[in-house]
């Protein structure tokens, strides 16, 4: 009779599971404090590297949140799935019974590599990008950071963008037909913070999106917007009755 050896499990999938299992446990709710690299490395006798690379790994599995300077959490319970559409934010915060206003920092013809690879374009392609503050009642609540391929919307540097926001221009000049897109928490860089009359560091959601039409990418956009003021919400399917959640 034969024994089969199992090999050890990595040092980092030690810590991860750990981790993972005082999460699945409910030993952890969402929102705690999880334990530093340097806690880690102590309590499981590996390397500062050996924790970090368990700590990034459950950050991009969705288990945990980092947040640069102040430590890692526990991610709030999410389900995978799309729940989220493509909304115009003026349409959005006339629906609060608010005012929106647009502030345009940015309307230009620009060339970059990255950008224009992420369009589906050639790397020496230009594109046009709009930079512009969404203010409800005054008070900023969305940065909107979009690169838009000109051949999807040719006339989008002659639009007056404080009357018409860019996503119901493109929605006129062509439907999209698909989209992908990322939420993250960062906490605000100095333009950010700047535009959005935050302190540097505040606690941001940033959505960025890309979105296809006419059978092409027709723009890339980094939406970011301030923690305290703003949040994503969405539903999928039949609702049943009950109470709604409380307003923004």
């Amino acid at each position: 009779m034969s024994t089969q050896l199992t090999e050890p499990q990595p040092h980092y999938r030690r810590v991860k599971s750990h981790v993972i299992e005082r999460i699945a446990h409910g030993e952890w709710e969402p929102g705690a404090r999880v334990p530093s690299e340097g806690e880690l490395t102590r309590q499981f006798g590996v390397s500062r590297m050996t924790a970090n690379r368990a700590l990034r790994e459950l950050a991009a599995e969705g288990y945990i949140v980092r947040l640069q300077g102040v430590g890692s959490f526990v991610a709030a319970r999410k389900a995978e799935s799309t729940l989220f559409d493509i909304r115009n934010i003026a349409d959005e915060i006339a629906r609060r019974g608010q005012r929106h206003t647009g502030e345009v920092v940015k309307l230009v013809e620009e060339r970059d590599a990255e950008t224009a690879r992420r369009l589906g374009l050639a790397a020496d392609a230009r594109y046009f990008r709009s930079v512009i503050v969404h203010r409800a009642d005054g008070v900023p609540v969305q940065l909107e950071d979009r690169a838009v391929n000109p051949a999807v919307a040719p006339d989008y540097l002659a639009q007056d963008f404080t009357r018409i926001t860019p996503n119901k221009h493109l929605m006129r000049q062509a439907p999209f037909q698909s989209f992908e897109h990322v939420i993250e928490a960062e906490r605000a860089d100095a333009e950010a913070a700047k535009l959005l009359a935050l302190k540097p560091g505040e606690p941001c959601l940033v959505l960025r999106r890309r979105t296809w039409a006419r059978g092409v990418v027709a723009s890339v956009a980094r939406l970011v917007h301030p923690g305290t003021r703003y949040r994503l919400a969405g539903q999928a399917g039949d609702m049943p009755p009950g109470p709604a959640l409380p307003p923004l």
